[in-house]
This record gives structure tokens, sequence and C-alpha cells, in this order.
């Protein structure tokens, strides 16, 4: 089916070339609370990797996303240098390691001159000129379709989850209509048990309070009771499948709903006084749980 879910799960890769300069370019994802962006583009572009960021913000909502650019010089004559003071910060930043280390007893190897170089920042690959501002223009517009392709799986994934979430919700329709049926059955059960009890503690009170003994029975009745339960789990279906139709971003809302799902369930199988009725409970929440897995993969 097509919906209008998406997933956090994606991935998407080019390559590119442009005045002697080749790249390519790695764009993923995976599950996240918010919208975590990591990028890893060289350094001697100015403002490259603030416009990605502004970029892949609005085309995506949610999710731990990771984007490398990777470019080097075809005809070999761009430039490599030190960046002497990100070599002065990371030398620093290992002397803060060892020591912590050391002072909980741990040794640890000492990094070669090929580790330190390869830290990010240490080593500067410069253009072989200072006009830069085309090559940047020409990265813009080739990653264009790599966010297309990634955003087109994301959205072939949300397809696949609704699905299956669809699926798990006519499941936790059926049982809960199942619920409801025994629920009318067990009524019945309850209230001539409850006037055999009461009959059976009339015939031997003596000087009880009887008005006092019928009320604490009702009240058992009452605790017994769970037709808000049942009630809640069908406006809980009904509000599912809402959210599933609307899309995404509707992880948060989708997964704070199975939380509500899982806590009616919860109860049904704890009033229930029921065999079969506890038996559709724990079914109930098998399937919620398995419901909850996909969504913590919705944007």
């Amino acid at each position: 089916m097509k919906s209008k879910l998406k997933s956090m799960t994606a991935f998407a890769s080019a390559q590119g070339a442009f005045d002697g300069y080749a790249w390519s370019w790695e764009l993923r994802s995976v599950n996240g609370k918010g919208l975590d962006l990591r990028l890893r583009v060289p350094d001697w572009l100015p403002g490259l990797e603030q416009h990605l960021k502004e970029t892949l913000g609005r085309a995506v909502a949610r999710g731990n996303v990771t984007l490398n650019l990777k470019i080097t010089r075809e005809d070999g004559t761009g430039r490599l240098s030190v960046n002497t003071q990100a070599l002065e910060d990371t030398l620093t930043a290992l002397e803060t390691v060892e020591a912590v280390a050391l002072s909980k007893g741990i040794s640890l190897a000492p990094p070669t001159v090929a580790d330190v170089l390869a830290m990010r920042g240490v080593m500067d690959a410069s253009a072989s000129d200072d006009n830069t501002e085309e090559l940047g223009q020409k990265l813009l517009e080739d990653l264009d379709p790599v966010i297309e392709a990634f955003l087109a799986m994301r959205s072939n994934e949300g397809d696949k989850l609704a699905e299956v979430m669809l699926g798990q919700i006519d499941e936790i329709e059926q049982l809960t209509q199942s619920a409801s049926e025994i629920v009318h059955t067990r009524r019945d059960e309850m209230e001539a048990s409850f006037h055999q009890a009461l009959s059976r503690i009339m015939d031997g009170a003596g000087q009880a309070d009887i008005a006092r003994v019928a009320q604490e029975i009702a009240l058992l009745a009452v605790k017994a009771d769970v037709t808000e339960e049942i009630d809640r789990l069908h406006a809980h279906v009904s509000a599912a499948r809402e959210l599933v139709a609307v899309g995404s971003p509707m992880g948060r809302k989708l997964d704070f709903l199975a939380q509500e799902f899982n806590r009616e369930a919860n109860t049904l199988c704890s009033k229930s006084q029921h065999t079969e009725l506890t038996q559709i409970g724990l079914a109930l929440k098998s399937v919620i749980d398995q419901m909850r897995e996909q969504v913590q993969n919705v944007e």
C-alpha cells in the first residue's frame, strides 16, 4: 500500500566529477529520538557544511542522519598541509585521555604518526586554486538527487511499516471485540455469582450490616468491570488508523499511543478474573509490543 509514513532508516550514495575533481556522497540514517545531523565534509570549502545542514534539516524531521563527502583531485595537483592549531588541540586531547586512563590504572598504546594525521582536521586537503565557488555549486547541485533517492527509500520503507502496523491494528481491534463479547457473558455470570454470595451472607449474617455488605460487593463488581478499558482500546484503534493515514512526522504520537494501548491491556489483564479474557489481554500485549517495535522506526 501507499502511505504517507516515512521510515527513519535509509541510505543513498552517488559519485560526481567536475574540473579535475571527483567526489562521492554517502547519506544514511537510523532511528533517533530527534534530529541529529552529523556531517563529514572537507574544511576547505567555506560555507558548504552549514548549507548542507540547512538543506538536510528541511528534508528530514527525525533520525540520526550521517552525510559523508569525499573529494579527490584527479590530476593529483591538490595540496596537503598540516593544520597546526588542529594538531596542537589533538595532541592536548590525547595527553588528557592518557592521563585519565593512567589514573584509573589503564595503559593505552601510544598513537602513531599515521593515527594522529588521520584524525579529523589535522590534515587540510585544499584545492589547487583559490576559486572554489563553482566547485561548491556543482556539489550542491549533485546533492539534490542523492537526497531525492534517500527520501524515496524512507518513503518506501514507510509504506512497508504502514502495511505491517495496519495489520497489527486490525488484530488489536479483533481481540478487543472478542473481549467485549466475553464481557457481556461474564457480566451475567458475575451478577449471578454476587447474588449467590449475598444470599449466603444474608442467611448467616445475624446482626451484620447487610447494606454495608451489599455495598462492598457492589464495589468489587465495579473494580472488576473492564468496560472502560475496552472502550478506550476501541478509541485508540481509531486514533492509530488516523495517525497512520496522516503520515509522518507522526512517530512520537504513535509511540505515545502504543504506550496507551499497553496501559489498557495491562489493566484488562489485572481486572479480568476470567481465564479467556486474561488470554485475550495477553494476546493484546503481544501484538502491541510488536507494533511498538515498528513504531520506533517511524519518522
